[in-house]
């Protein structure tokens, strides 16, 4: 058989597989997140690996253009009717977890006996999330209301804060090994967000023009991929936050578009045959000799980065006057953690080489973790909050 046969008959079937997973995500206790990276890690290298060679190669490109779209979609939060009504909820919780977690995971991971370097770096990383696992459970519930919009608000703007608290700790820890100028490192990082805000706007604001002007249906759904995967290619040539600017572009069409839902209706339409692929081929990305070497400093980051999380949305559900029931599920609710947190590790690793052998490994057996536990917290925590089975807001 050859190469193109073998490559149309694995995406075909991992598309029908989609249909299996969202039958039985609605019947089961397991999100359909959680099942397809079951079913990446059983069809890739560490189990059966019946993927052809070749799909190795699809995962850089197909994990970027799911997380534009996610981006986007989360951009269609950040409206401001949305921001004055939740928005002291939004960034009291969002920023009470990144502190509370930086704290919690690098004092214990100090008392554990972890390097500086690896504290500052873990404890950085530990502040990701996964708005792709997040925002998926919430569609696949139908959940809306307040709980489920402050949570989508908090997902949204989560990795912005873990993507600045990153830069600082990395020019620190590059600067502890020697390895480089710390205000250089500083700059970029300052760079990587700033331009990535700059981006969004520059191209957020014609696309927000357009967007009343051209008819509903397929020139919509064109138009809307067209802006969000230009955008996405050029953040990486300019070397800046590809999620965020996609965010920052979905927000300025929400917030200035006439008929802003369009394109956001549209993207849904099409985005789970992407997210299919992108938590499918992220199983099969699964090093299982990596997951057996993480140690001690592994397990203390998993479980660290666990309590850091429930710990700080109740304290930033009470400094925000959140009610009891979003004070105790919020942070069960931002468990997830996935793509941003490979990348940070990825970055951290080309910057000191040195730490590849122990900081990746701990990295992907914790995101491996979350990524198969988390969505089944945040799918219960919605349950809990009541708010499942409903139709999204628009």
């Amino acid at each position: 058989m050859d190469e193109l046969s073998k490559t149309l008959l694995t995406l075909g079937s991992l598309m029908l597989l989609g249909m299996a997973t969202d039958y039985l995500g609605r019947r089961t206790a397991l999100p359909r997140v959680t099942l397809l990276l079951i079913f990446g890690v059983v069809i890739g290298p560490a189990v059966l690996d019946l993927l052809p060679a070749v799909s190795r190669l699809w995962f850089p490109v197909i994990a970027d253009m799911a997380l534009l779209m996610v981006g986007f979609l989360l951009g269609e939060r950040l409206v401001f009717s949305f921001i004055r009504e939740n928005g002291h909820k939004v960034l009291g919780i969002s920023l009470a977890v990144v502190v509370t977690t930086m704290l919690v995971v690098a004092g214990g991971l100090l008392a554990v006996g972890a390097s500086l370097i690896m504290v500052l770096l873990l404890a950085a990383i530990a502040t990701a999330t996964a708005p792709a696992a997040t925002t998926d459970v919430v569609h696949e519930l139908k959940a809306d209301g307040p709980f489920t919009r402050v949570l989508l608000g908090i997902v949204a703007i989560d990795d912005a804060w873990g993507l600045i608290v990153f830069s600082f700790c990395l020019a620190a820890a590059t600067t502890l090994s020697g390895g480089g100028d710390a205000l250089t490192v500083v700059l970029h990082g300052m760079w990587e967000l700033g331009g990535a805000v700059l981006l969004g706007l520059a191209l957020g604001v014609p696309m927000a023009y357009l967007t009343g002007r051209i008819r509903a249906g397929e020139p919509t759904l064109a138009e809307a991929l067209g802006l969000v995967f230009f955008c996405g290619g050029l953040a990486l040539w300019l070397e800046v936050s590809f999620l965020l600017a996609a965010m920052v572009m979905g927000g300025t069409v929400a917030n200035l578009a006439k008929h802003h839902q369009r394109p956001f209706h549209e993207i849904q339409h099409i985005e789970w045959p992407f997210m299919i692929l992108f938590f499918v081929l992220a199983g099969a990305a699964l090093n299982v000799d990596a997951l057996l070497s993480v140690g001690i400093i592994g397990g203390a980051y998993i479980v660290l980065r666990t309590l850091s999380r429930l710990v700080g949305a109740w304290f930033g559900g009470l400094f925000t006057h959140a009610n009891k029931m979003e004070r105790r599920w919020m942070g069960a609710a931002l468990m997830p953690q996935a793509g941003v947190a490979l990348g940070m590790a990825l970055v951290a690793t080309q910057r000191i080489p040195e730490l590849a052998d122990t900081l990746l490994p701990i990295v992907i057996s914790a995101t491996v973790f979350f990524e198969l536990v988390g969505p089944i917290l945040t799918r219960l925590a919605l349950k809990r909050a009541g708010e499942v089975g409903k139709e999204v807001a628009q």
